[in-house]
């Protein structure tokens, strides 16, 4: 077999079963050996910056690795953004491109670039293959690497004559180490994190990410439970607990719930799982870390002590970890901390009460809708994204799909196709909703053509304020409310536009329209897009700059 054929001989030993990528010369060989191969689907995005935001919603729905392909040339350059973007935020992503043909490298021939420099800050590792025989160890390598340890996008960029010149196939004939035993060392540390733990008054978890992509739910849930203590998310840990389980207060962090907030902030010991205390999360470093202790748990240990000095850093597996920690038994009395808590959360309840339409009301609205039912939930970035973290009550890990790290304009569409195609392939009847902005969906809003052709049965939500919102609070709040390359006012059919595709949508204006608008999408299975005409606004919270977590911006000024 050629050495496209060893490729998808791997893509079915390693569990594959969808695809997403963009054809063009150098990569041709690939799709004509998928050609025969019915049993893995291979989804013709429109850009392969799609693709690659669809590999990732799909990995970020499955917990599998996703797999995009593109040519050489412009076509690897447009995987960059996506391939950024899963780096970030931790997700599995394996990218096959295209080369030149090895007699050709360095030549500068048409479509030729050296993507391996272009990708090395953005991936996890990247290959370039050109010895036909290590081609099935370099495939089987990079799925193992993405998804081991800490997981990230791998790319492999194989030349056009390697993948159609005799390639061999072998069986794998690697075997995974044993983990060890954790050294004295290693338990001193937890013994310490442990006592540290029951001598605290005003302890706080701060579930991050790596909650989700270590499987540790269930784990967390049981050692909160277990020492009484309240949860609160960050951007990416959302859904890694159910929102409304009793010991969450919510999402955290510059825009952050304002309960939440504070129990950080008057918090005596942080216990950090699997998030990396990004300046996002923390706002003032020097404010945020004084007066409070801190225990870091992660699956890297890069990432102990990189943000945030002196905590008691325990690298490895979170469900053992958690488990060995839950092993001493609690012996701090948390009332008054906990009567603390209660008095911010019903100081701070949100009033959802409103006379017109607003985002905050309609996330309510979709969270209401959508509690005890199959769905998930991918959005852009902006203020639509903040509000949906406050306002929407994410029950199970792996339903809901952001760009975090990166913070990509144009993520949610592509990664709503990925993640529903995903769910359709495993047969779940689940669906997702997706947010955007007007700013956004203008980045990548042609993938529509795609959810279309597939009758992905995505509801999709348009946030119509005719401006770049979160460009213009920040221009509010620190440039004296100088407004330029904000305004959107130039008027555009995003109804009309999603019609375009042969996709049904509407425009609303006020909460009766929404309502009778989200009850027709839910009752249809089929794309649905409903676009929000609102006036703009503000997210609230907003950490003020340079300030505590629990310093806010008052906008009534």
């Amino acid at each position: 077999m050629n050495g496209a054929q060893v490729i998808v001989e791997i893509l079915r030993e390693q569990g594959v079963d969808t695809l997403f990528g963009y054809p063009g010369g150098m990569i041709l060989p690939l799709y004509d050996a998928l050609y025969d191969a019915k049993d893995i689907n291979q989804i013709l995005t429109t850009h392969e910056q799609n693709a690659a935001h669809g590999a990732d919603g799909y990995a970020r729905a499955t917990g599998k690795v996703g797999v995009c392909i593109a040519t050489s040339g412009p076509g690897a350059t447009n995987l960059v953004t996506g391939l950024a973007t899963a780096f970030m935020d931790s997700i599995p992503v394996v990218a096959f491109t295209g080369q030149v043909d090895t007699d050709l490298l360095g030549r500068d021939s048409f479509q030729e670039i050296d993507i391996m420099d272009v990708t090395m800050p953005v991936t996890k590792h990247n290959y370039k293959v050109k010895d036909p025989k290590v081609l099935a160890k370099v495939v089987r390598e990079a799925f193992r690497l993405a998804k081991h340890g800490r997981p990230g996008p791998v790319l492999v960029d194989i030349p056009k004559d390697i993948l159609l010149n005799p390639a061999p196939f072998y069986e794998d004939d690697y075997v995974p180490r044993k983990p060890g035993q954790p050294d004295a060392d290693f338990k001193i540390c937890v013994a310490e994190a442990a006592e540290v733990i029951c001598q605290a008054k005003q302890p706080v978890i701060i579930s991050g990410g790596g909650v989700i992509n270590a499987g540790a739910t269930q784990d967390v849930i049981a050692f909160a439970e277990h020492y009484h203590l309240p949860i609160v998310f960050t951007l990416m840990g959302i859904g890694g607990v159910p929102a409304e389980h009793p010991n969450v207060l919510g999402f955290a962090g510059m825009h952050g719930n304002k309960a939440a907030n504070n129990a950080v902030a008057n918090a005596d010991l942080v216990i950090s799982l699997g998030s990396r205390f990004a300046d996002r999360q923390t706002g003032n470093l020097d404010k945020y870390t004084a007066g409070t202790k801190f225990i870091h748990v992660d699956i890297d240990p890069a990432e102990i002590d990189k943000n945030i000095a002196s905590s008691i850093g325990l690298a490895g597996n979170m469900q053992n970890i958690l488990k060995m920690l839950s092993q001493r038994e609690p012996s701090s009395n948390l009332d008054e901390w906990w009567k603390q808590i209660r008095g911010w959360r019903c100081e701070y309840a949100y009033d959802y009460h409103v006379s017109r339409l607003t985002v905050p009301w309609a996330m309510h609205c979709i969270a209401k809708a959508a509690s005890g039912q199959e769905y998930a939930f991918a959005t852009d970035v902006g203020q639509h994204q903040m509000w949906c973290a406050l306002h929407l009550r994410v029950q199970e890990p792996r339903t809901w799909f952001t760009s975090g790290g990166l913070g990509t304009m144009g993520f949610g569409l592509p990664a709503a196709m990925g993640a529903q195609a995903a769910y359709m392939d495993a047969g779940s009847q689940r669906r997702v909703i997706h947010v955007a902005g007007d700013g956004g969906i203008k980045m990548t809003g042609n993938e529509y053509y795609t959810i279309a052709r597939l009758n992905l049965p995505i509801i999709s939500i348009i946030v119509n304020n005719t401006s770049l919102g979160m460009i213009r609070q920040l221009q509010k709040v620190n440039y004296r409310e100088r407004y330029i390359a904000c305004q959107l006012d130039y008027p555009m059919d995003y109804a009309g536009y999603a019609r375009s595709f042969g996709i049904e949508a509407e425009n609303v204006d006020s909460t009766e329209g929404f309502a009778t608008a989200l009850k027709h999408a839910m009752a249809e299975r089929r794309p649905y897009v409903i676009v929000m005409n609102i006036h703009r606004s503000f997210v609230e919270p907003m950490i003020k700059g340079g300030a505590r977590i629990n310093e806010f911006v008052d906008f009534t000024d």
